[in-house]
């Protein structure tokens, strides 16, 4: 099977909303997808599918000059096969190509496993956001990286 990323479309929303709930404790909705799909000329969507299911998304906004990760999840029965890799790979490019000079997120302090793909992408450790997650009040991890 081989992995495609390309651009969110509406149709993938039901598997995207799956997938966010699944792996967050305060998921978005499937309205909030769709106004960041429809309306908001500053948002940036990917999906990786295998065999035309999407098995994981993410998500960013540009300002100015910087691409600000909003979110990015893998299916959990997809995780460990490389696939959050191929999609921050990609998120990458697609904010490299459209002018973008940085990129930043925040990961949570727990999740090591997260950070440590951002560090193999070339994140750095910038910060913290003290009480940053709304759902258990744990700090948040801020990682930068430029894009050549």
């Amino acid at each position: 099977m081989e992995a495609i990323v390309r651009k969110m479309e509406i149709k993938d929303l039901d598997d995207v909303v799956l997938i966010e709930e699944i792996s967050f404790p305060t998921p978005w909705s499937k309205s909030a997808f769709e106004k960041e799909l429809k309306k908001n000329l500053l948002a940036k969507y990917l999906v990786v599918t295998l065999e035309e299911k999407v098995v994981a998304f993410g998500g960013m906004w540009l300002i100015v000059d910087e691409a600000h990760v909003t979110n990015i999840a893998v299916h959990p029965d997809y995780r460990g096969k490389q696939l959050g890799k191929l999609l921050v790979e990609g998120m990458i490019k697609e904010a490299h190509s459209i002018g973008m000079l940085r990129m930043t997120l925040e990961v949570r302090r727990s999740n090591i496993v997260a950070q440590n793909l951002y560090k193999a992408l070339g994140f750095l450790f910038c910060g913290v956001r003290p009480g940053y997650y709304q759902d258990n009040g744990e700090d948040a991890i801020i990682m930068w990286r430029d894009i050549e």
